[in-house]
């Protein structure tokens, strides 16, 4: 899973063309801490899952994998 969430993070990021410090900002993480999770190596706590999912207006079942539709 946490493959899946660092390539949905990148990519959502990309698609809106902004920086990770920008999403982690909104998102109100650390730059780090988000670098992290687009770098596999550390999975978000669902509290910030759930952020992160709101800032993209995607749902958690989208950034976890459990399907392809963003809503």
């Amino acid at each position: 899973m946490r493959e899946i969430i660092a390539n949905r993070l990148k990519e959502l990021r990309k698609e809106r063309g902004l920086t990770q410090n920008q999403v982690a900002i909104c998102c109100d993480i650390t730059e780090k801490a988000y670098q992290n999770y687009e770098l596999m190596t550390r999975e978000p706590k669902v509290e910030i899952l759930s952020r992160i999912a709101d800032f993209f207006e995607v749902s958690l079942d989208y950034l976890t994998g459990r399907t392809d539709q963003r809503k």
